[in-house]
């Protein structure tokens, strides 16, 4: 992962910046927080699984993500629940208001229209359409949901901090955000608290390259040695 570029004098950044604001379970799934309905696909039985450890304090997390100007970056799936949802919201709900005017960058290979105000259907080469939009004046580019599509931009190395509101259980199975193709890297914490339910909000930047070490014996036994060659040998 290539490190951070220095920001210049005047605050503006090199490009647009790529922010994945998700919430998570402790062994990082991340489908359906909301409710049942949201998304049951694969026989998911969770759906709602954060509803009963939302409080003020992760509200107030979720509302800072909102504060600074953002345009929505979305896989389908996340675009379908959330057109289904916002747009039928007043000017009154804050969250409502900002993500009907915002822009809606959207990741699809569905032929059906996105029928959303202010929504743009991204085609193709999603990465490359998404490192193009990283290059181009605006405010940043912020995930929500989006499962696929993050698995994308981490193979790809585009995506420049995590908001992480990562749950104190357990589910087992469901919709993940790091997968196997996710590009390797090493991630610094900037922020991090503790709601009373036990939601630990966390952010993360880039951290450079990951850098290994080693606290095995400079004169390894031989039956270290040995299990070495096993393991070796067993590819």
């Amino acid at each position: 992962m290539a490190p951070l570029l220095p920001a210049p004098a005047n605050g503006r950044t090199e490009m647009r910046e790529i922010v994945a604001a998700t919430f998570l379970s402790l062994d990082g799934v991340m489908q359906a927080p909301g409710g049942p309905e949201e998304d049951p696909t694969g026989g998911f039985g969770h759906g709602g699984w954060m509803f009963h450890y939302c409080d003020a304090a992760t509200g107030e997390a979720i509302g800072k993500t909102f504060e600074a100007p953002f345009e929505l970056l979305l896989g389908r799936t996340t675009y379908d629940i959330f057109a289904a949802h916002w747009p039928y919201y007043g000017d009154e709900d804050p969250i409502a208001k900002a993500f009907n005017a915002t822009t809606k960058y959207v990741a699809t290979t569905s032929p059906g229209p996105l029928t959303w105000q202010n929504s743009v259907a991204l085609r193709g080469d999603v990465a490359a359409e998404v490192a193009k939009l990283k290059q181009q004046d605006g405010p940043m580019l912020l995930i929500q949901g989006s499962s696929v599509l993050i698995q994308t931009l981490l193979k790809h190395d585009l995506i420049d901090e995590f908001r992480l509101l990562t749950f104190p259980l357990v589910l087992g199975k469901g919709k993940r955000m790091f997968g196997s193709g996710a590009t390797p890297a090493a991630l610094k914490l900037v922020e991090s608290k503790v709601s009373p339910t036990g939601a630990v909000m966390s952010t993360y930047r880039r951290g450079g390259e990951i850098r290994t070490g080693s606290f095995a014996s400079a004169e390894p036994s031989q039956a270290e040695i040995a299990r070495r060659q096993k393991m070796a040998s067993e590819g």
